[in-house]
């Protein structure tokens, strides 16, 4: 087994760039503090939020709060939204999906590289929809930056290019609580109406070479990891793959995502769901209130708050090298760094978003403009070697045989 982590780079001087971050929240503050962290790769980082203290709470927590500038201001006043990205190297969205078709058209006017984090294929498809002005103008509009759409994505569509004809594509990923309490044995890390969203919509797959659907909560299987995880339950979810299903529709036979969560998840979330409480049907005539306003709220209140977490990814790849049978394997484990206070979910988002807006910044990525996912946009091999020099370990292995994907490690294979 080898790690995708290069050598250490050699000091760099620093960039006369200046990055602009909407939202000081769960992943816009470990954004800032990524970009803080490594000041000498940017000459000035800026924050935008509603909220003085999380503001505030913000140059509290950087070292380099010197390199940081902070607006209290509403992502909607795009009047003055508009005067403070002017000039910047790229801006990252962390506000919720909602507002990012806006703030890439904004973006777009000032002339400014956009990304973000997705995760709404209805609202990324209307980002996409700007390919053609962003092209005419030389500025890129990337969603999907985070982890799942994001670096599993890129994980992948790697491994495919390292396979001289691919068969099938299985992704798992998903972040988990160290210590799980029942019924639910989860927490959120970041959404509950994204959770929601991703457990209620189908999912799309790719099965006989051909795309399909498959309801959210289903297909469970048992998938093994090092303790102290053990066997783990992975199911189809909406979220992840986004646009990979029609990159790789007519290229493999099978392609598939699934979230990772610890046994019996799955089970009490259909048990909640079967009951209506996702319904978006007023509650009563008196009230605005839906049944699925209710649940986020009882989510948020019972399962949101502070927790040590841990991020599981396997990302597995059957097809054919040098006309044998092949399987490549991509694993990362994260886990909460206690000294610095990090959760593996804000680490494993932020670390990605970051590295992508940071080539998109310096003009590396594949072309001069247009909007597209990060997988089509950065050099994949190089986008993986930054991920691995900012401290996320994504292990590789090589096997001369099918190995399934459920499969607990070491594979005890050829190493890679």
């Amino acid at each position: 087994m080898r790690s995708l982590r290069p050598d250490p780079p050699n000091p760099t001087t620093a960039l006369h760039m200046t990055i602009t971050v909407l939202g000081a929240g769960s992943i816009g503050a470990p954004v800032v503090r990524e970009l803080c962290a490594r000041s000498g790769e940017v000459e000035q980082v800026q924050v935008c939020d509603t909220r003085s203290q999380a503001l505030e709470r913000l140059h509290e927590q950087v070292d380099a709060d010197q390199f940081l500038r902070s607006f209290q201001v509403d992502v909607r006043d795009t009047s003055v939204l508009s005067q403070i990205v002017q000039g910047s190297d790229c801006v990252i969205s962390c506000v919720p999906a909602e507002f990012n078709p806006a703030l890439a058209e904004l973006c777009l006017d000032a002339g400014v590289h956009f990304c973000d984090l997705g995760g709404d294929d209805t609202l990324v498809g209307k980002e996409l929809a700007l390919d053609e002005q962003a092209r005419e103008k030389g500025v890129w509009i990337v969603p999907n930056c985070g982890l799942a759409p994001g670096l599993v994505n890129v994980v992948c569509l790697h491994g495919i290019d390292q396979l001289d004809r691919a068969e099938a594509a299985h992704l798992r990923v998903g972040d988990v609580p160290l210590h799980p309490e029942p019924p639910f044995n989860f927490r959120i890390s970041w959404s509950a109406e994204r959770i929601l969203a991703d457990y209620t919509n189908p999912a799309q797959l790719i099965e006989n070479g051909q795309v399909v659907e498959a309801d959210a909560l289903s297909r469970e299987e048992e998938i093994q990891f090092e303790k102290p995880f053990g066997t783990m339950e992975a199911f189809c979810t909406q979220g992840g793959l986004s646009t990979l299903t029609d990159t790789l529709a007519g290229h493999v036979e099978a392609l598939d995502h699934k979230t990772i969560r610890w046994p019996g998840h799955a089970h009490q979330m259909r048990f909640v769901l079967g009951l209506g409480l996702a319904e978006e049907r007023k509650i009563g005539v008196r009230t605005h209130l839906t049944y699925r306003d209710l649940l986020v709220r009882r989510m948020r209140k019972r399962l949101g708050g502070d927790y040590e977490d841990a991020v599981l990814m396997r990302v597995l790849l059957r097809g054919e090298q040098e006309g044998r049978p092949t399987t490549l394997v991509y694993e990362m484990v994260e886990q909460y760094d206690a000294e610095t206070e990090q959760t593996a979910v804000m680490r494993c988002t932020a670390i990605p978003t970051v590295v992508s807006a940071l080539f998109l910044a310096r003009e590396e990525a594949v072309s001069t403009g247009g909007a597209d996912v990060p997988e089509n946009v950065i050099p994949r091999a190089q986008f993986l070697q930054k991920i691995a020099d900012r401290g996320l370990n994504i292990q590789t292995e090589r096997h001369d045989d099918f190995r399934d994907v459920t499969a607990k490690r070491p594979l005890d294979g050829q190493r890679a």
